[in-house]
């Protein structure tokens, strides 16, 4: 029988398409995978084995019968355990949310299902997504296929473990400050944030809804983009949602990147990565330049944002609290807790004067792109941390080792990606960032797949191939 585990989702729909494979020994595979490494991993809440054989069997009637519905059609993936799947709970990582099972399915987890995509189950999240590493009270730590001492970064760290671990191709996540992008990079995977709205959320109701993007973390370009493709368009109940165009958004993105001016932020937003990271990334910024591009050192380009952003965050999560009833917070994550509580003091002053630097920063950085084609940073400062890192302690600050290279996007909304620059001497993986124009997630594609075509990253990766 063939060997699955690390086929992309393009390769399994083309063999389906053969008849070679088929998406039951697929899906079975997936599933034997996904329960053997949850010890090891932890990457998942819950994994429906029932559900997602009989959706597999599905499937394979459809490529039978040359009716499938979509490219996609009978490829495992899962779903964040932010986001509403009918018939599952979403718990948000959190103790203190509700167990009913959910009525109906948030937009992307409809769009799989319409495409017939196989979800597998729902992976972890930290509490309420609220942090770059990934653990929770209700789940406990999820750990990094590549080093499982080590965090796989967050919050969409289960879904990141998963497709680094070859239990599926692609693997919804969402990202509110860097929760696609950091777990792609402390995992080796690409991960595009969309722009904001370009994939439907509902329900909205978190404080940060208008800096959330749904899409996905996958192990090439292509799943990427035809992932965007079943996912993209208008959602009546999100009113903030892009409009539909029906467009296939694996079209145009081999244009390459010649002629292209290119901008490199070393040190985006006044923060110093560890010198191995500036490093990898630098190397990585100077494979455009083959491709044809010419990168240009812009300096760190925009304020630090602790001083105008801190009152957005922390305001956020106190919005949060005030739903939770007091004899319930023993139960939270400490450090959740402890961010929460200090927001209470975030005063409507505070939050007004944050949004009026969050338009400043949008027209800042769309003005930028107006002379550069496309902008690199890095995405995170540091290698993944070790699974005991305590987020936004005095050893791990969010404003400069959490998420300060990611964060910025999600304010202006605009579209970033996470490619794999290398790897440390520790043998642990680090990511270039791409930043693009207000929705030009197009040209993020493009650039994406032409910097693809000068890796070597082939896939399994050796570090992974014992697991």
């Amino acid at each position: 029988m063939t060997d699955t585990t690390w086929m992309s989702a393009a390769d399994l729909a083309r063999d389906y398409r053969r008849g070679t494979l088929s998406p039951v020994e697929v899906v079975e595979a997936s599933l034997r995978r996904a329960e053997r490494l949850q010890g090891p991993l932890n990457a998942f809440v819950l994994i429906d084995r029932p559900g997602a054989l009989a959706a597999a069997r599905a499937s394979e009637a459809r490529w039978r019968a040359g009716a499938p519905l979509s490219p996609l059609d009978g490829v495992p993936t899962s779903i964040k355990d932010t986001t509403a799947v009918a018939g599952w709970a979403t718990r948000y990582g959190s103790l203190a949310t509700d167990d009913a099972p959910a009525s109906e399915d948030a937009p992307v987890s409809g769009r799989f299902r319409a495409a017939g995509m196989v979800l597998l189950g729902k992976t972890t999240t930290p509490e309420f997504g609220w942090k770059a590493l990934t653990d929770s009270p209700i789940s406990g730590t999820t750990r990094n296929p590549w080093n499982t001492a080590r965090s796989p970064g967050g919050s969409s760290g289960g879904a990141a473990a998963a497709t680094a671990a070859g239990i599926s191709p692609i693997a919804h996540g969402n990202d509110g400050g860097g929760s696609i992008r950091i777990p792609a990079a402390q995992c080796g995977l690409v991960g595009l944030k969309p722009s904001f709205g370009r994939i439907p959320q509902h329900p909205a109701d978190s404080p940060f809804a208008d800096a959330i993007s749904q899409g996905v973390l996958t192990r090439t370009v292509p799943d990427t983009a035809l992932a965007l493709s079943l996912t993209a368009g208008a959602d009546a109940r999100d009113f903030r949602s892009l409009p539909t165009t029906g467009r296939d958004w694996t079209v145009g993105i081999d244009g390459g990147v010649r002629g292209w001016r290119i901008g490199l932020s070393l040190d985006f937003g006044h923060v110093t990565a560890d010198p191995e990271v500036r490093e990898l990334v630098a190397g990585a910024a100077r494979r455009f330049e083959a491709l044809g591009a010419h990168v240009e050192d812009v300096g760190p380009l925009i304020a630090p944002l602790k001083e105008s952003f801190e009152a957005l965050w922390l305001g956020g999560f106190a919005a949060r609290l005030r739903t939770i009833p007091t004899q319930m917070h023993s139960r939270l994550d400490p450090g959740y807790l402890a961010a929460a509580q200090k927001g209470l003091a975030v005063t409507l002053a505070d939050y007004i004067r944050a949004y009026e630097a969050k338009a400043k920063l949008a027209r800042d950085l769309a003005q930028f792109l107006e002379r550069y084609d496309l902008l690199l940073a890095p995405v995170t400062p540091t290698p993944p941390p070790p699974v005991e890192t305590l987020y936004n302690s005095e050893a791990f600050p969010r404003w400069t080792k959490g998420a300060p290279f990611t964060l910025p996007c999600n304010l202006t909304g605009q579209p970033a990606a996470s490619m794999p620059a290398g790897l440390t001497r520790d043998g642990l993986p680090v990511g270039l960032q791409m930043i693009g124009p207000p929705h030009g997630d197009a040209h993020v594609l493009r650039a994406m797949r032409a910097y693809e075509g000068t890796l070597d990253w082939r896939w399994p990766q050796a570090a992974l191939t014992n697991l």
